[in-house]
């Protein structure tokens, strides 16, 4: 006979217990298991103590207080795996009657962002953070292109950055800017705390604005302005299809206006040489 047949109320159970079971039980099956524990580890202020029933409350409350300084992906990444803690709770371990990520509700990413920096902005940056491995990390992210992730996963290798398990499944090697030398041999401040140092920096600077993927953009804006072609920049980026950095295309506009402006103009003449008499 069922406990509601019976007339005993189910336990309540809470995130904690789901989160506790996903990450014991399912992340070390995982590629990206680590990244996926800990990302939902950043949401344990919102989530502890809390009733999974109450898990589409808990992930609107972190979107809304996370929103501006925190880059959408990342507040949508960290929902969706939240939600999947909750669901393999559900669906193993009989935590909840219903679905608890039903009615979640994962924000909308616009890729297509085109907050960039210059150099100027960059220094500015640089010199407002306290932290030395957070200023080393904004350096090379300007100078390569690289996601924060990228750089805690890149060997140092005779000037090279060398990935060898990337988001699209390929290697990359990215070789390391004259100006971001000396920041590649700083350690990086552990992942935890590059957030705090970031905005303290960019709160310094005037630029509460950017976030730090900004400055991958910022890369791939410098270097189309220089007039790298799209897939040269796609190859840097590490992009696996063309799709991907045709969202960059619009900074392209100034050199396709000159190209334009190439065609139908007049080709000077030249005289021919007069005859020796």
């Amino acid at each position: 006979m069922s406990a509601i047949a019976e007339g005993i109320a189910r336990p309540r159970r809470t995130i904690d217990e789901a989160v506790d079971r996903y990450v014991k039980e399912r992340t070390p099956a995982l590629k990206t298991g680590k990244k996926t524990a800990r990302e939902i580890t950043y949401m344990e202020d919102w989530y502890a103590g809390r009733p999974i029933e109450d898990l589409p409350e808990v992930c609107a409350e972190y979107a809304t207080d996370q929103h501006g300084a925190l880059q959408p992906a990342t507040i949508k990444n960290r929902i969706a795996c939240l939600r999947s803690a909750c669901r393999y709770a559900w669906k193993r371990h009989n935590m909840a009657d219903t679905d608890p990520g039903a009615r979640v509700v994962v924000p909308t990413v616009r890729n297509e962002r085109s907050t960039t920096i210059d150099r100027a902005q960059l220094v500015a940056l640089a010199r407002a953070c306290e932290d030395r491995g957070t200023r080393a990390l904004i350096r090379i992210a300007f100078y390569s292109g690289m996601r924060v992730s990228e750089q805690y996963a890149a060997e140092r290798v005779a000037g090279l950055f060398i990935l060898r398990d990337t988001k699209n499944g390929a290697p990359r090697v990215v070789p390391i800017h004259p100006k971001a030398a000396s920041a590649a041999r700083v350690p990086l401040t552990p992942r935890s705390q590059i957030d705090y140092w970031w905005r303290k920096a960019r709160a310094a600077a005037g630029l509460e604005h950017v976030t730090l993927h900004d400055l991958r953009h910022s890369a791939a804006s410098a270097m189309i302005n220089e007039g790298v072609d799209l897939a040269t920049v796609g190859a840097v980026l590490g992009h696996k299809s063309a799709a991907s950095t045709r969202r960059y295309s619009h900074w392209a506009t100034g050199r396709l206006a000159d190209a334009l402006g190439k065609i139908g103009r007049k080709v000077p003449r030249t005289e021919k040489p007069k005859r020796a008499a």
